[in-house]
Formats: structure tokens, C-alpha cells, sequence
């Protein structure tokens, strides 16, 4: 969805949402010493096993509280509970369900769907209706330009997705010179593919290649053509994984070489790994966190990344990635605000929001005056012998880049 369109949908949403209802509801109570949180994911759709990711990261936090004794609220100890609806990737599904849960099942919070599109609709609702929402998977810094003080992101913004590794890039021999990027043609992967080639110009690197491709496109093939005849020494992509997954084999099929292949989403998911076998060997991806991830977090939950990853490995049967990690950490901000007003007035719980500083298994969560957490680094991972090594930066890494990556023909 490009930059325009998103715009629109946003302005749509804000004036749309007057539809619903003009009158604030009021703030719910905890029915039953518990407190709910309504989810809108995708369970269908193009972003489907995202949602699916996201969901775990959300449950993970949830099965572990209310197994640990729940939250504590002044003198009270509340469980927690998670209500979920299917937006079926589509933002103004994910619109209509915020609203109904608020209005109508009288959740106490949101937990933000899967994408940058979804979590802006998502943010114009709950922005009326004045319930905080804290969400993980939609970094487009545009969800944050429209003045919203009830929506939090806990991670670092598209910007600096692909930033780790072109850092990267300038301490490997022979130095790479020249870059292509290729960008879905949505808020979230624009702001990846603008901030990448703004980092690449301004660190003496050349962009020789830089357009967009329609979202959730089913043919790269001219894409892939194009960077082909330029023939770059590292190629990147600002997308998601149903989109480097088509990438990544139609640079197979055409036989482009490049001495990095880069990937904002894609290469942290099982999916990536299992889909492509061999042929996910030796490829870059920008990520939120890592196991290996050196952070000692406060109390009230895991505070350690390798056993945050042990224990939910575990539970799903596959180490967690980026999609897990910053969704249970979405959930944690709720948390250590809770915990920290005292109170499920939902005015107070923005507040506290607005004031958190707390270092988790996941990093740093703290928000800026829009509610971003500029604060988190970014790091990076490669995918080497068919596993996940963090290789940037050098303070969480545990294996050195594998570069460079050999012709298709050489492997």
C-alpha cells in the first residue's frame, strides 16, 4: 500500500469512525478479577503467519502471568485475558473490531494487529474512543505523524530496519560499493527502503537502484531483471515474507549474484528457513531482537533472552523470532504501566505509558512524545548452515557475517 493510499485510509478511518459513535464509552471494569485485552490479528489474508507470530508472543505473556499470580493493581492481583478477532489482513477490518471490542465487549486495553496499515486504523480508534493501545509489528513512523497520544510501538521505526546491515556492510572486505533496493509499495516497507538509501547516500555507498513493486505481488520477475542488469554488490529489500520469499527465488531462477541479499521481514520467520532449504543460506535480515540479545530486564517476568527463548520454544516447538518477541513485549509495557499506575483507569494507564523506562528481555522500552520507542537498536541476523546467528552489532553477536555470498552456481 503506497504512502498516498495510506494516507487516505487513514483520513478515512479518523472521519469514518465517527460513523460508529459519537460518545466516548466508558472506561470497563475487570469483570471477574480479570483484565481483557482485545486483539484484532490476521488469521487470514496475506498476513497470516504473521498474525499467527504475533499471536504467539501474545499468549506466551499470557499463560505466563496469570501462571506467575497475574498483575497487581494497588492491592488487587488481576489475571489476564486476550479476546481475538480475524481482520483478515484488511485495515478497516481491523477498524470495525477495535471499535466493537471497546463498544461493545468492553475490553479493558488493545493489543495492536500485525502491519503498519492495520495499526493506523487501529490507532484512529482507539485515539476516540481513548483507550490505550501498545503494538509491536507496525513501525511505519506515519502511524505516529497524526498528533495520537493512546497508541504506543514498542518497536524501533521502519527507518532503521535495513540501517544494521548496511552498517554492517562498511567493516567487511572487500567493502561493497554499490546498492539496490526494492521496496512493496506500502507505508511500513517505503519508510525501510527511504531510510535505507538515505543511510547508504550519506555513508559513501551508491544506490544504483531504487523503485517500488506493488504490495503482496505475485511477480518480481522485471524487479529482479532490472537489479540484475545493474548488477549491485548488495541487493535489499523493503517487504514482507510472502514477498522475500518470491524474491529470493526469482533471484535463483535468474541467476543474481550479489555479495549480500538483505531483507527487512522474511529471514527471522521458520518459514523462511523451511520454505527455501538450502537456498536460505547466507542471507541478511534486519531484526528487532535476538536470543543473544545481552539484557538483564526487571522483575515480573523473564528477564533473559536465551531462556525467554528457550521457555517459548517449548511451548511452540520453534525458537522464537522478531514477531514473537516484540509482541510479548507490547504486552509487557501494558504490564509494567499497569503495575505502575495502580489503576485500570485507562487516562492513567496512557500516562503511565507515556512515562515508561524499563529494560526487558527485549530491550529498552521507553516512548518518545509520539509514542515511538526510538530508543531500541536494531540488529542482524544471517541465516548460516540452515541456522538463525545474530552477526551485527558486535556486542549481541554469536557468529561472524558469512561473506561473501558465493554465485548461485557455487554453493
Amino acid at each position: 500500500m503506497g504512502l498516498l493510499r495510506f494516507g487516505g485510509l487513514l483520513a478515512l478511518t479518523v472521519a469514518g469512525s465517527l460513523a460508529f459513535t459519537t460518545a466516548v464509552p466508558a472506561p470497563a471494569a475487570a469483570a471477574d478479577d480479570t483484565i481483557v485485552f482485545g486483539a484484532a490479528l490476521a488469521a487470514t489474508g496475506s498476513t497470516a503467519r504473521e498474525g499467527e507470530l504475533t499471536k504467539e508472543g501474545y499468549e506466551f505473556w499470557k499463560d505466563y502471568i496469570n501462571a506467575h499470580g497475574g498483575i497487581k493493581v494497588g492491592g488487587k492481583t488481576y489475571k489476564v485475558d486476550i479476546k481475538y478477532a480475524d481482520d483478515e489482513s484488511n485495515p478497516q477490518t481491523a477498524a470495525r473490531l477495535v471499535e466493537k471490542f471497546v463498544s461493545e465487549d468492553k475490553v479493558n486495553f488493545i493489543l495492536g494487529p500485525y502491519g503498519s496499515a492495520n495499526s493506523a486504523t487501529a490507532a484512529a480508534v482507539v485515539e476516540r474512543l481513548k483507550v490505550p493501545m501498545v503494538e509491536g509489528n507496525g513501525a511505519a513512523q506515519s502511524i505516529f505523524s497524526q498528533g495520537f497520544k493512546y497508541t504506543f510501538a514498542v518497536l524501533a521505526p521502519g527507518t532503521k530496519y535495513l540501517q544494521g546491515i548496511l552498517e554492517m556492510a562498511q567493516t567487511l572486505k572487500p567493502k561493497p560499493k554499490t546498492v539496490a533496493i526494492a521496496t512493496a509499495n506500502d507505508a511500513f516497507s517505503v519508510e525501510v527502503g527511504g531510510g535505507a538509501a538515505a543511510y547508504a547516500t550519506a555513508h559513501g555507498m551508491t544506490v544504483i537502484y531504487n523503485n517500488k513493486y506493488p504490495a503482496s505481488t505475485t511477480d518480481v520477475s522485471a524487479v529482479v531483471s532490472a537489479i540484475k542488469a545493474v548488477n549491485p554488490d548488495i541487493i535489499l529489500n523493503g517487504g514482507h515474507l510472502d514477498e522475500a520469499l518470491l524474491l529470493q527465488r526469482t533471484f535463483k531462477e535468474q541467476n543474481v549474484n550479489a555479495k549480500i541479499f538483505g531483507y527487512s521481514v522474511g529471514p527471522d520467520t521458520p518459514d523462511f528457513r523451511k520454505t527455501l532449504g538450502k537456498d536460505a543460506n547466507w542471507v541478511f535480515g534486519g531484526t528487532q531482537w535476538s536470543p543473544t540479545a545481552k539484557y538483564q530486564g526487571a522483575a515480573g517476568f523473564i528477564s533473559d533472552s536465551k531462556v525467554y527463548a528457550a521457555e517459548f520454544n517449548k511451548k511452540y516447538g520453534h525458537v522464537p523470532d522478531y514477531h514473537n518477541a516484540e509482541s510479548t513485549a507490547a504486552c509487557l509495557a501494558f504490564q509494567y504501566a499497569i503495575e505502575k499506575a495502580g489503576s485500570l483507569d485507562p487516562l492513567k494507564v496512557r500516562d503511565a505509558l507515556q512515562a515508561l523506562d524499563v529494560v526487558t528481555f527485549y530491550g529498552i522500552l521507553k516512548f518518545d512524545s509520539r509514542g515511538i520507542n526510538m530508543y531500541k537498536p536494531m540488529a542482524v541476523n544471517q541465516i548460516q548452515n540452515g541456522n538463525l546467528m545474530t552477526v551485527w552489532p558486535l556486542g549481541v553477536q554469536n557468529a561472524k557475517p558469512m561473506y561473501p555470498t558465493p554465485a548461485w552456481d557455487k554453493r
